[in-house]
């Protein structure tokens, strides 16, 4: 390399802790965009290589019986689950989960942290508190990926010698190790820039005064898509658009998937942006699609590029534009993602050509059974349109993986009883079930003549408790779920089959007998 272009080299990296299954789509997109414009850059997932590095480096555990299991087996684990024959032995699945995830909570033990194998808690520091935020970075040899950071990361970072160092948080996971990796880079010394963007640095920027402290530590914020601030950051004109995701940095890499699976966003935003309390629609997010054409192009390309067993759409809503392109012209590979109910797929007849051009499964945001809650909330959701679309689905071979929203202020327990009748009524059509109780997204401009309340504490809490205006509060909630929604006998199987951990990101390749599944 010559010196100038070493000098304008970028280094995005994906901080610890997300699912380890797929690659981060996010800073593909990024490194795609500026390889294209002649910009060198380096893609670490250091999340996938941090939790590899704390069960590589484990040592032997106390002498329960559980932890020393784990410990013995847990190459065998890691191994099973990159195994396709694992997914049709959900026992054995279950146990590799549960043993693995057992290491991860003993490694961090001794910083009073959990990590898991999707998320971490730290006893004493929060990720919605900015002042914990800058004490993570502050102290980074209390987190515990410090001696990856210390030994792998920080000294491949300064080998590189970037321009810059661009961070993605999409995830309050990965919020304080990102500042604690933050905090490393500082200590170096080193002349570059900290840029951060991602999911959730989006969602704190609608609030700029809780995060200007932060400015401490980061040279620059970027909300949305970050493709023209990185470029213009590193001095390049964002020449064009839709420019195709690189993932050449990540195709090795030891995912915890039976293969490499493709994840690939054709659009940002959502194009319904009706419903009421959607963090979309308080945070005022615009609808960003490609054009339906390049989509179909991008994911052929990428099908023949990286060879995925399994390709996961994120739009927040596929649209039905898209999904006729998709028959038209199929992407190669088995896919799924995340649609709303109504045409095209009231069609019988479609949804056997969407089957053929490779959908294993599709997630469906049903939310209620309740037509009068779905009326309130704006879905634009019929049931009688909902019980046909699962039937075409089910006739057709696609699984369907079904979200369920409980505690609205739309709601209450009649309307609860309600959507468990509409899920036993039509349990032979569901394969998986997704239950959330709802978050009042802060802010939200359908909050108004609600009580509201603290949720968590932190100047960066991205939700309001509220008094419900039925009396419906979460703990009844969560009681009505746990003593009666999930022990009907309808919907016990349904639950059983939902994968521990990695829920829809590995769904598909179970062969379960209410969808067909991807066999690798």
């Amino acid at each position: 390399m010559t010196e100038t272009t070493i000098a304008s080299h970028i280094v995005l990296i994906h901080p610890p802790v997300v699912k380890p299954s797929e690659p981060p789509a996010g800073i593909a997109r990024l490194s795609g965009a500026l390889r294209s414009q002649g910009v060198e850059c380096t893609a670490i997932d250091a999340s996938i290589e941090g939790l590899h590095h704390l069960l590589a480096d484990s040592h032997p555990p106390p002498a329960d019986t559980w932890s020393q299991r784990a410990w013995r087996h847990v190459h065998r684990h890691i191994s099973a689950l990159r195994d396709p024959d694992t997914y049709l032995r959900p026992d054995t699945y279950r146990r590799a989960v549960a043993d693995i995830g057992r290491l991860l909570s003993l490694a961090g033990k001794a910083s009073a942290v959990r990590v898991g194998l999707a998320d971490y808690k730290d006893a004493h520091l929060s990720p919605l508190r900015s002042a914990d935020l800058i004490a993570a970075a502050r102290r980074p040899e209390r987190n515990p990926f410090f001696e990856y950071f210390q030994e792998r990361l920080i000294p491949r970072i300064l080998a590189l010698r970037p321009a810059v160092v661009g961070i993605s948080i999409n995830y309050l996971s990965q919020a304080l190790c990102a500042f604690a990796l933050i905090g490393l880079i500082r200590r170096t010394g080193a002349d570059l820039k900290i840029v951060v963007g991602g999911g959730l640095i989006t969602s704190w920027m609608q609030r700029p005064e809780r995060i200007r402290c932060l400015g401490e530590w980061v040279d620059k914020m970027i909300a949305g898509p970050g493709e023209s601030a990185l470029l213009d950051a590193m001095g390049r004109p964002a020449a064009g658009k839709g420019w195709l995701p690189d993932y050449s940095d990540f195709l090795s890499l030891p995912y915890l998937s039976p293969g490499f699976i493709l994840p690939f966003s054709a659009s940002d935003g959502c194009w319904w942006r009706r419903c009421a309390f959607c963090p979309e629609r308080a945070e005022r997010r615009p609808f960003r699609p490609l054009p339906h054409r390049t989509a179909a192009e991008h994911l052929f390309r990428l099908n023949a590029q990286t060879r995925p067993v399994l390709i996961h759409l994120l739009d927040n809503a596929i649209s039905p534009a898209l999904l006729k392109t998709l028959v038209k012209s199929p992407p190669g590979a088995p896919w799924y993602g995340f649609v709303r109910i109504g045409p095209p797929l009231d069609d019988p007849g479609f949804c056997r050509q969407l089957a053929g051009a490779g959908c294993s499964m599709l997630k469906i945001g049903l939310e209620s059974g309740s037509q009068t809650v779905l009326d309130r909330l704006e879905k634009g959701i019929r049931l009688d349109m909902a019980a046909k679309v699962l039937d075409n689905l089910h006739a057709a071979g696609i699984a369907a993986y079904v979200y369920l929203l409980f505690g609205t202020p739309a709601e209450d327990r009649k309307a609860a009883d309600k959507t468990l009748a509409f899920v036993a009524a039509h349990h032979p059509c569901i394969s998986f079930l997704n239950l959330a109780v709802f978050n009042l997204p802060l802010g939200s401009p359908d909050a108004e003549g609600l009580v509201l309340r603290d949720f968590y504490e932190g100047d960066l809490a991205l939700y309001s408790d509220f008094e419900h205006p039925a009396g419906w509060e979460r703990t009844a909630v969560r009681q009505f779920l746990d003593k009666t929604f999930k022990r009907h006998p309808s919907i016990q199987p349904i639950l059983r089959n939902d994968p521990p951990v990695f829920t829809s990101n590995h769904a598909a390749f179970f062969r379960c007998s209410r969808g067909a599944g991807v066999r690798p």
